[in-house]
């Protein structure tokens, strides 16, 4: 492993400094900080240093919908973005319900080298609902595994979501629900509003995301375990986790990128890429996860990335897949909508991306703050250059991204995931990471 000695970095956006790395872990950070022997220097010019990203919802595909997203290319396009560590989740073929598919999905990221790769495990078997997945025996796998999620599916049954948070607390694990009650939600295409009538969608409603993660909240209350809620989306959203933190309930909140920056209005092109679950949301929706994300009532920003095949999204929109990517783009879309207005700091944004998503996902080694004694996982950020995105400057085999043709601020220089080099000067680094 190649020592590093960085140069002119601005850590947290703090006066630039010194971070010496060896053997993949930072031994020195400051003005008067050496290069270790035989250290590649790497003069950061400025730019900002964060932790490396760490995305709690991340759909790799693999194994059994290869024709999307590989283990292989999805970490490819993370590290892209600024990631050292992703969750995988479970809705594959097989699902990952037991110990052996969560090792094979573990196995993947390790050999591909370009982030960590954790497992996300079912709960329930299958993903149908009925029975709890083998939660122990991928609790206590090489995966460790210890966030849980039936993502894409919402744990509907209130037994066997109690159940769920039951087990889970036996290994300090999480059940990061899919919030969206299935039968006010049937056949729903786009967020319910007069809009969806004047487009003739099927609307989604708010109250399908708020009555589920209002009787979560009570469920984890009466069980004592902890509850992570994903891409929160809605006001009545917001409020109800608010409401839950101040009595003290062990709950937690992401918000993608896309429920940070869209609304629904974005429906009126029927252009599928803009089709996602849940919904893209009115203005005032925006706005409130927006405020959510600043006073700490939304935890996390997690991408929900979501690949697919061409063929499901070059279609019309109700036949079109729910989803789209996001792992390449997240970064800059958190400066965007949070950073330049002013809303939050760098050292906010390590917070969301790094430091919170690894502690919800238990991740040792992840989301560290950058002094002596921790692992060098690293990204540096360039954030007043605006680039435009196009599908050739794009790394995830899927092309569902609704960015292209717009202007982001923010790239990615390097990403240093476990003291190696996985994107230097804005290019990934074929060998390094191996």
């Amino acid at each position: 492993m190649t020592n590093l000695f960085i140069t002119n970095a601005r850590v947290l956006g703090q006066d630039p400094t010194s971070i010496a790395i060896e053997n993949g872990t930072i031994t020195a950070v400051g003005p008067d900080a050496t290069a270790p022997a035989g250290a590649r220097v790497i003069d950061a010019n400025g730019l900002i240093a964060l932790p490396g990203l760490v995305d709690l919802h991340t759909h790799l595909r693999e194994p059994g919908q290869e024709d999307a997203e590989t283990v292989e290319s999805g970490t490819r396009a993370a590290a892209a973005g600024g990631y050292t560590c992703v969750h995988a989740m479970a809705n594959t073929n097989p699902v990952a319900d037991n110990a052996s598919v969560v090792e094979q999905v573990a196995h993947l990221g390790a050999k591909a080298g370009w982030v960590e790769v954790r497992p996300v495990g079912a709960v329930s078997e299958n993903l149908e609902g009925k029975h709890l997945s083998a939660m122990g025996a991928m609790a206590q796998s090489q995966a460790h595994v210890r966030v849980f999620s039936d993502d894409g599916k919402c744990v509907w049954d209130p037994v066997l979501m109690r159940r769920a948070l039951e087990y889970v607390r036996s290994f300090d694990g999480v059940v990061a629900q899919h919030a969206q009650d299935p039968r006010l939600t049937d056949g729903a295409q786009m967020n319910e509003s007069p809009l969806s009538g004047r487009l003739g969608l099927a609307g989604w409603p708010a109250v399908a995301e708020e009555s589920i993660i209002a009787r979560d909240l009570q469920l984890a209350q009466h069980v004592g375990s902890r509850l992570h809620v994903c891409h929160l989306s809605t006001a009545g959203s917001v409020d109800l986790v608010r409401w839950a933190k101040k009595r003290g309930i062990n709950v937690t909140a992401e918000v993608t990128p896309h429920h940070l920056y869209f609304t629904e209005d974005q429906a009126t092109s029927y252009d599928p890429r803009f089709k996602v679950n849940p919904p893209l949301r009115r203005r005032e929706d925006v706005e409130a996860v927006r405020e959510g994300l600043v006073d700490g009532t939304i935890d996390i920003v997690a991408t929900d990335h979501a690949p697919h095949p061409l063929e499901s999204k070059d279609c019309e929109w109700q036949v079109g897949a729910f989803g789209m990517t996001g792992l390449e783009t997240a970064l800059s879309v958190v400066i965007e909508t949070m950073v330049t207005p002013g809303k939050m700091c760098w050292a906010d944004v390590a917070r969301v991306m790094s430091s919170a998503p690894a502690r919800i996902g238990r991740v040792a080694g992840q989301g560290q703050p950058i002094e002596a004694g921790s692992v060098a996982n690293l990204t540096l950020i360039d954030p007043e250059t605006r680039r435009d995105i196009t599908l050739d400057n794009q790394v995830s085999a899927s092309t569902n991204t609704p960015w292209v043709g717009r202007s982001l601020p923010g790239s990615v220089e390097w990403t240093i995931y476990a003291g190696r080099v996985t994107v230097a000067e804005g290019e990934l680094q074929q060998g390094d990471h191996e």
